[in-house]
Order: C-alpha cells, then sequence, then structure tokens
C-alpha cells in the first residue's frame, strides 16, 4: 500500500517546493491537492461533513500551479488533483493543463477528479447542479480523445469540437490515471464506468466504515466487467491510526491518504513525521 498527504495549500500554508521535499524524504508516494475556484456568499450548498464551511476552501491555490512547483523540486514524488472539479473548467483546455503537468512531472501526475458538491460554485461557471455527473463523465470521455489521438473529436450533448490538433499529449500511456471520487455507490459506479481508480473518503459521514463496502465494490467491479486490480482504491482522509491502516493494507487498499492542516512547518512537518512512524512500521 502506498501513502499520500493532501494538503490546502494557501498563503498562509507550507509552500508546495518545501511540502514535496519533505514528503519524499518521509517516503511518501504522493502529493495532492484540492480545488475550489472560489465560493459564493450566498452558502446555501451545505458542506458535506456537516458545520461551517472551513476558511481553507475560500483560500484554496489553483491545484496545478502548486502541483507544477511540487513536481519541480522532486524527482519520484507523484503529483495529484484531490480532486479537480473538472465540471467547472474547459475541457480543452484542462486537457492541455493535465498533459502538460504530466510532461513537465515525467509522467508523475495522477487525475482525481470529481463533480463536487457547490451547486452555486458550479451554477457561476455555467453548469446545472442536476446534469453535474453527466457533464463530468463527457468532458472526461472528450478529454480521453485529446490525450490519445492525433485529431482529436467528440460529439455530446454538452461537450463538442470538430477534428482538431492539440500538443503535448501525456508522457502516461493512454492517459495519466483518471482518479474518480465520489460516494458509494453512485461514485463508485462512475469510476468503475469511465475510471482508472475510486476515492472515497473515510471521515464522510454518509459513508460509514469505507472497508465494509470493498466487498460490494469488488462484486461491482464484477458485474461490469472490471478487474478490480485495475481499478484501485485511494481512501482519503485516513486516521492517524496503525490498526486502521493495517486493515486497509489487508484489504487490498491500494493507497492512504492523509490529511494535512494548511499551516506553517512548524505544524505539518512534525504530522508528516508521526504519519511516516505508523506507515513504515
Amino acid at each position: 500500500m502506498d501513502f499520500g498527504a493532501a494538503i490546502f495549500f494557501t498563503d498562509y500554508s507550507i509552500g508546495p517546493a518545501a511540502l514535496g521535499r519533505a514528503l519524499e524524504e518521509r517516503g511518501f508516494e504522493s502529493l495532492w491537492a484540492p480545488e475550489h475556484s472560489h465560493i459564493p456568499l450566498s452558502r446555501r450548498s451545505p458542506f458535506p461533513q456537516g458545520g461551517e464551511l472551513p476558511k481553507k476552501y475560500y483560500d484554496v491555490m489553483d491545484p496545478f500551479v502548486t502541483l507544477a512547483a511540487a513536481a519541480a523540486a522532486t524527482t519520484r514524488l507523484r503529483v495529484a488533483t484531490g480532486i479537480c472539479l473538472v465540471v467547472q473548467r474547459d475541457p480543452i483546455q484542462t486537457a492541455k493543463t493535465v498533459a502538460s503537468l504530466d510532461q513537465v512531472s515525467g509522467g508523475r501526475f495522477l487525475f482525481g477528479i470529481g463533480a463536487g458538491w457547490n451547486a452555486e460554485e458550479m451554477a457561476d461557471h455555467g453548469t446545472d447542479f442536476k446534469t453535474r455527473f453527466e457533464v463530468m463523465r463527457e468532458r472526461v470521455e472528450a478529454m480521453k480523445a485529446i490525450w490519445t489521438k492525433s485529431k482529436p473529436e467528440y460529439g455530446g450533448r454538452f461537450v463538442s469540437f470538430p477534428p482538431m490538433m492539440t500538443w503535448p499529449k501525456p508522457v502516461q500511456k493512454p492517459h495519466p490515471p483518471v482518479i474518480v471520487g465520489g460516494a458509494f455507490p453512485h461514485g463508485a459506479r462512475r469510476a468503475l464506468a469511465f475510471g482508472d481508480g475510486w476515492v472515497p473518503h473515510a471521515r464522510r459521514p454518509a459513508y460509514g466504515d469505507v472497508l465494509n463496502l470493498l466487498p460490494q465494490f469488488r462484486a461491482m467491479a464484477a458485474e461490469a466487467g472490471r478487474e478490480p486490480g485495475t481499478v484501485p482504491i485511494t481512501v482519503f482522509g485516513v486516521a492517524e491510526d496503525a490498526d486502521l491502516i493495517a486493515r486497509y493494507r489487508d484489504a487490498g487498499v491500494a493507497r492512504a491518504v492523509f490529511n494535512l492542516a494548511p499551516a506553517g512547518p512548524d505544524e505539518v512537518l512534525p504530522a508528516l513525521d508521526r504519519c511516516a512512524k505508523l506507515f513504515t512500521r
């Protein structure tokens, strides 16, 4: 099992280059950066984890910029969006951004994606909350065409373009892994339908214990004609609990990701040391 760390990079957190180097030195496999373009002040959409929306959601930096900085400062660490809100991004431009980051990182990019939960935020980008999952599927399909074909084209309800030429293509073939976030069972079904992995969250109330879902997920994979090994599971929000981590490993989880506070080095680096001790055991 591999181990990663996720953080909301802000102008008051540890920087991506420093964190990337610290993660690599401690044996972490990946660094995950989320995104929100903005938070509408209406705040009608409830925060999925309950309570008030943390300040970091208003303050988070663009993940592709921060991950590029982390990639430039490291040689082995994988860099990942956790998650990229593809329903709020133009697919042609996003496909180029993904391919460019995969190039400059030497093929170390993981494309974690999701549809998001903030209806007002996506509405400001022209996406209807009710159609967000269909929009996500079409944008992923369109990006895969761009990454894998010399003269891609796509015709869908929400995404449509005639034959074009666009480079670079990603280093990873056929493209960087598309790792789909979302709740069980619907998010899991989307991961099986067009993803290369599934990201459940260990701390979302709707999930219950993620470990209890894994047999059902593997049964769904078999029904969908997917070998479970082709859709690895990344668990987000893992607690600092050695016994729980061992249970994830024994259950076949491919990657466990710890959440870091958007704080400075004095707080973040000791947290990394604690997590590294857990997984090196």
